[in-house]
């Protein structure tokens, strides 16, 4: 449950609790809150209105922000993507923390809000893994990968081009 809203019921006025998550069918009729972050949940959203994500065990830690490479080791498994070693391109991102073991939620589009210190305009997959950088790689076997413009310091667009390879 979260703030408590006025409903006229007849006439008469009754305090009720916004729900920031949806059970279905037998929330109709309820309030609708945002959640602690300012937005609407999965849930609250239409069919076929929702963030475009997967979930997949991480390889190692995580952190909010980090650009993942998801690959298959026995089943899909993700990491940090990373531009020094071929077939480490970006996939996705994560908003959470996850350790190593656990699932990460992935996302493919949108806007990755975890992020710092970004100059705005394009960026590329780092040669620090799980991060995006102004520069692009330039050594020989570092991969070239356009990941989105960043719109502020904390926020990018997130927008995967091919990888290329630098011979």
């Amino acid at each position: 449950m979260a703030d408590k809203y006025l409903k006229n019921n007849g006439g008469n006025l009754a305090e009720v609790e916004g729900i920031i998550v949806s059970a279905g069918a037998g929330d109709s009729g309820k309030i609708a809150a945002l959640d602690a972050a300012g937005k609407w949940a999965v849930s609250m959203m239409p069919t076929g209105i929702a963030a475009d994500v997967a979930t997949v065990e991480a390889s190692e830690d995580l952190v909010a922000g980090n650009l993942v490479n998801i690959y298959d080791s026995t089943g899909a498994k993700c990491r940090k993507a990373d531009a020094t070693t071929v077939g480490k391109e970006a996939h996705g991102f994560v908003i959470a923390i996850v350790t190593n073991g656990n699932n990460a939620t992935i996302y493919f589009e949108g806007s990755n809000d975890y992020v710092t210190g970004l100059t705005p305009g394009i960026q590329f997959l780092s040669t620090t893994a799980g991060l995006a950088s102004v520069t692009a790689p330039s050594a020989s076997g570092n991969i070239v990968q356009k990941v989105g413009v960043a719109t502020s310091a904390t926020s990018l667009n997130v927008e995967f081009s091919n990888p290329i390879t630098l011979v």
